[in-house]
């Protein structure tokens, strides 16, 4: 294993063990074992001369803007020449040899070094001007933040999200009509958000794929102004996750291009097709540019296999919230090897824009040879009816504008499908946690007519279990005491589980939180209040509020929590005790003594205080290291005459016991 492997280990272990320990309340390794790694990894970075994103020896904290700045590129980003010709490929390289690599499907970046800091990252934009996401970039998970070089470095990689990471994000969304269409479209919203602590969940990647400048380093540079595989070398050497490379002549380049095609389907990250780059970089130079290609490279895209194939109907399937999402299902065919018959449509907008109808032919394909897409429909009869009663229960449908897209959605709250994916995901781990109870078991139950509302779970007998198919005595006792045992959660728990639209674990925590995990305090809660929770916003508490304030809802939490004995969490049960009791406080910018803002909160909201995400006359102080910032917040803080302290101000006059 290389030094920037175990680097890349350790950073994962120590992370992983720092946010059971501060964020979930566990411990999963001693502390003498977590500062051995962690004296480990530091070492390798001293060895090195590389610090990777996320290392814990790196106190960088999340930042949030208003608005991404734009700004133009030192040098226009032009696109590739592309051909689907393999045979071109070997005319093209003529007597010169090149580097063949993967083109790697997500958000092209531009990153700047200076004095071997990471100094700033910009997207590609239109190729002109693209848009600052430095902090965003801190939080890419194997880009360096510390390299050795110490000359100007400009270079541009590739911002991206594995497949097994999108699934992952995409299986916690369970409106099917919501989910990401694919990485590419999940890699760019993740770059290019406002708050970079979004990033960090995301698990982006950078992978580099090209050397712009070097100047100030020496004579290492003009070791880098003759060939780019000693260029990629250099950069592997300075901590990069450098694209992969062959190198390649015109009598080799058509069978390296089949060895990269029998990988596609095994690889962990989206790719549409191969570069291939002129290796002599002087060579390349020296051809110029066309208006809108660099003559120095080329692009092959894979040539995607179609087939032609007939629609025979349209699945509608019914989600937990009522979306109603549409799967193609056609006449099976091959393609890439597996016979494939079914592809999803996702939502309205698409059928519309394919003009699909029953019996039309389509053509289909596997999008980066996995994915079943339909390519065109070559009738376009625009025929199919849009459901007018919900495929599982009849009742009324109705179209929705969600996002930039159109979505059908069934308007019946008793819908079974939506009781049964409300009741799974009622009982997930993050939810009420009721062990051993499963999707099958719960179908079970609606069918049979004993469950009608969720406290209806907290009620449930032995002999009405035995009637159920699959029971006996010793299930029966085993699911009784998983249900007696979920009695006890918190608010955080409670609120997650009801399927309140868009509230989710993370700001289920953040509102018991602020109000002191009572739930009836959060029923007389205004949609103002509401809104200026951290991470909840307009839009969510109209949701939240309209839920709370619904009769029918009510009536129903109410019936749950007669059955629950609400526990306080680790941090409730700080609220209102210690020396910061009935204060809040605001934090924003980046920090120098905290790895990320939650860390720093959860100081906070141990000492008794609160941590909001929007200043008010109430806020006790907004903690900014950067205090001459014309931020939104510190405006806010000064038309409002609230103080502005530094992080080390802060903790001299609140926690000066603190040892940072």
């Amino acid at each position: 294993m290389s030094d920037k492997e175990r680097m890349e280990e350790l950073v994962r272990v120590l992370t992983e063990a720092a946010r059971a320990y501060y964020a979930e309340d566990r411990e999963i390794m001693p502390n003498v074992e977590y500062d051995r790694l962690y004296d480990e990894l530091k070492e390798l970075e001293e060895k090195t001369g590389t610090v990777l994103a996320g290392s814990p020896t790196m106190q960088v904290g999340y930042e949030a803007v208003d608005y991404l700045p734009k700004e133009k590129h030192a040098s226009p980003m032009l696109s590739l020449a592309k051909t689907k010709s393999r045979e071109e490929l070997a005319g093209w390289l003529g007597t010169q040899e090149g580097l063949l690599s993967w083109k790697e499907d997500g958000l092209t970046v531009v990153l700047t070094y200076e004095g071997g800091e990471l100094i700033k990252c910009v997207t590609r934009g239109n190729g002109e001007v693209g848009e600052v996401v430095t902090a965003n970039a801190r939080c890419f998970e194997n880009l360096p933040l510390r390299i050795p070089y110490l000359g100007e470095l400009v270079i541009r990689g590739e911002a991206v999200i594995s497949y097994a990471d999108f699934e992952k994000i995409n299986a916690g969304i369970p409106e099917e009509g919501a989910k990401y269409k694919n990485p590419r479209n999940l890699c760019s919203g993740s770059v290019r958000q406002l708050d970079s602590s979004i990033t960090a969940q995301r698990h982006v990647q950078v992978i580099i794929f090209s050397l712009v400048s070097a100047k100030g380093g020496g004579a290492e540079d003009e070791r880098l102004s003759v060939s780019m595989e000693e260029q990629f070398r250099f950069l592997h050497e300075q901590g990069f996750t450098v694209v992969e490379h062959e190198r390649v002549n015109a009598g080799n380049v058509v069978e390296a291009v089949g060895r990269f095609e029998k990988r596609i389907t095994e690889n962990e990250i989206p790719s549409d097709g191969l570069v291939l780059a002129y290796d002599d970089l002087a060579y390349a130079a020296s051809l110029g540019r066309t208006a809108k290609f660099p003559r120095g490279a080329i692009a092959f895209k894979w040539a995607d296999e179609m087939a032609e194939t007939t629609l025979k109907e349209v699945e509608w399937n019914t989600t937990r919230t009522g979306l109603i999402y549409p799967v193609a299902v056609f006449e099976p065919v091959e393609l890439e090897g597996t016979v494939v018959s079914r592809a999803s449509v996702h939502n309205i907008s698409i059928i519309k824009e394919l003009a699909l109808g029953i019996g039309d032919r389509i053509r289909v394909y596997k999008a980066n040879m996995i994915i079943p897409q339909i390519a065109e429909n070559l009738s376009r009869s625009n025929t199919l009816p849009i459901p007018e009663a919900c495929p599982v229960c009849g009742g009324r449908t109705a179209i929705e504008k969600d996002a930039d897209s159109e979505v059908l959605r069934c308007t019946n709250a008793g819908c079974p499908a939506r009781q049964l994916k409300a009741y799974v995901h009622f009982v997930e781990r993050d939810a009420m946690n009721i062990e051993g109870l499963s999707e099958a078991t719960l179908e079970k139950m609606i069918a049979a007519g004993l469950l009608h509302e969720f406290a209806d779970l907290y009620r449930l007998k032995r002999e009405a279990l035995l009637t159920l198919e699959g029971f006996q005595e010793k299930s029966a006792d085993k699911l009784l005491a998983a249900v007696e045992k979920s009695r006890e959660r918190t608010l955080q728990a409670v609120l997650n589980a009801l399927g309140i639209p868009g509230v989710g674990a993370a700001n289920a925590r953040l509102i018991a939180l602020h109000f002191d995990e009572d739930p009836e305090k959060l029923r007389a809660a205004g949609e103002e209040e509401l809104a200026a929770i951290e991470g909840v916003g307009p839009v969510l508490a109209s949701a939240i509020h309209e839920y709370m304030n619904d009769a029918e809802k009510a009536d129903r939490m109410d019936a749950l929590l007669s059955e629950l004995k609400l526990q306080k969490s680790a941090a409730g049960q700080n609220a209102g005790e210690g020396k910061l009791k009935g204060k809040t406080f605001v934090i924003t910018g980046s920090l120098l003594h905290f790895g990320s803002r939650s860390d720093l909160k959860a100081l906070i909201e141990a000492g008794g205080g609160k941590v909001s995400g929007k200043v008010s006359s109430k806020t006790e102080c907004l903690i900014n290291n950067d205090a001459a910032s014309t931020s939104t917040k510190n405006r806010e803080a000064g038309e409002l005459g609230v103080r502005i302290v530094t992080e080390d101000e802060f903790l001299a006059e609140y926690l000066p016991e603190v040892n940072v």
